[in-house]
């Protein structure tokens, strides 16, 4: 997909829209609440890597998985421990400040030695263990070692995908019960993550989760774990607003209003061919974009997948190589938000505005910390001559270039996010 890069079309003249030829993403719902602060812990990056290097770009919080610290790395035999990898990587995240969420999944062999074998090099197993007082013990001992250098823990990861497990739904949430129970009571600040479930395109894992919520697994967490991604590696990452209007439709069916938290994608992400530079640097913004459009919906924290993998569609920064422009371009989208309260985000003739636009409205402290209003504004497709309102000062572009208005009345929109901030 071509986009136009707004630093150089703002100079250039004159603007012509181009044709929209794709719909507008279902699930798409415009809101305003009252202004609610940005948490920077929503532009959240899962670490595939077991090094203890962190990202040297802007991030909010990190996850772990691939990243060598799944359950049976940790405790390769009863009641033997290997902390190490987890020591490097949860001290690495302390000297930067940042939140760090494990993630509970395959199973020992040892503690399941006929169960299927799960799809990682290490003999785990994609089932639970046939004690789950294991279970207990592993989790006592890793809330006891870590401390407060985790500060959330997904309960299982992918749940309703039999590579990563299939044992029963009601084991499934008495592990929930008794690792919630473990960790609360060593550490009451923590954050518990429900298993999460990803293909949410289909209505067997909706099933899946209503069957988990009749079970009373969601009672025993803090928020709900689901996978968020689109449907095609090159879709809009607008289209994942459709999956999330269908976990909040089954939830309501449930009973339950968690917060949702998006902990990554599906396993067949890598098989895709790359995004080329441009469009993957959209995409990774919009990624983060659409989780904040997804505020009206209780999602609370986006995990990108993933930092240090240089082999997936579209790559924020590889180990040991500085940051892709997409690395570089989610850093500036949360140095813009910085301090900044959401208000309201909608699209396209709902908000007056083309109908392939979108926006999202903010308070964004100014140089002298006034808190003024701000809109971030872009297309999921094509191009759009956009009016700027009343009161607007400058644009400023993902690359770090900013324009005064001078006047102006319209602003050309692409796929690539601006600010126009106004006061």
């Amino acid at each position: 997909m071509a986009l136009v890069v707004l630093g150089t079309a703002v100079a250039s003249a004159p603007f012509e829209p181009a044709v929209l030829p794709v719909a507008a993403p279902v699930g798409a719902t415009s809101w305003t609440q009252t202004p609610r602060p940005v948490d920077p812990e929503l532009f959240g990056v899962t670490m595939n890597s077991f090094s203890g290097a962190m990202p040297s770009f802007r991030t909010g919080s990190l996850r772990l998985w691939d990243s060598e610290t799944r359950w049976a790395q940790l405790e390769p035999a009863k009641g033997e421990y290997d902390w190490s990898t987890l020591d490097r990587l949860l001290n690495g995240a302390e000297r930067e400040g940042l939140p760090t969420m494990f993630v509970f999944g395959a199973t020992p062999s040892w503690a399941a030695p006929d169960a299927r074998k799960a799809a990682y090099p290490e003999s785990s197993r994609a089932a639970p263990p046939d004690d789950l007082d294991d279970w207990d013990a592993f989790v006592r001992a890793l809330v006891r070692h870590a401390g407060a250098r985790i500060d959330a823990y997904e309960l299982w990861a992918v749940a309703n995908h039999e590579h990563h497990y299939n044992g029963s739904v009601r084991t499934l949430v008495e592990m929930t019960r008794r690792a919630s129970r473990i960790i609360r009571k060593a550490d009451g600040n923590a954050t518990v993550v429900c298993p999460s479930i990803t293909d949410l395109w289909g209505s067997e894992a909706h099933e899946f989760l209503l069957r988990f919520a009749e079970l009373g697994g969601y009672q025993h967490c803090d928020a709900a774990g689901i996978k968020l991604y689109q449907r095609r590696v090159t879709d809009p990452p607008e289209t994942m607003l459709e999956a999330v209007r269908k976990v909040d439709h089954t939830f309501h069916r449930a009973g339950y209003h968690l917060p949702l938290w998006s902990t990554g994608t599906v396993q067949t992400l890598p098989l895709n061919d790359p995004l080329d530079e441009e469009t993957a640097a959209d995409h990774a913004v919009r990624f983060y974009l659409t989780g904040l459009y997804a505020r009206n919906r209780d999602l609370e924290r986006m995990y990108f997948y993933a930092w240090g993998n240089g082999k997936i569609p579209l790559v924020l920064q590889a180990e040991g190589q500085p940051p892709t422009k997409a690395g570089e371009f989610v850093a500036r989208l949360q140095r813009w938000l910085t301090s900044a309260d959401l208000r309201s985000c909608g699209r396209g003739l709902q908000i007056d505005l083309p109908r392939n636009v979108w926006q999202c409205e903010f308070l964004i402290p100014d140089e002298r910390g006034t808190r003024r209003p701000a809109h971030i504004r872009w297309t999921h497709t094509g191009t759009a001559e956009s009016q700027l309102g009343t009161g607007a000062r400058t644009v400023e572009h993902l690359d770090g270039t900013t324009h005064e208005v001078d006047g102006r009345k319209t602003v050309p929109v692409t796929g690539r996010p601006i600010l126009i901030r106004y006061g």
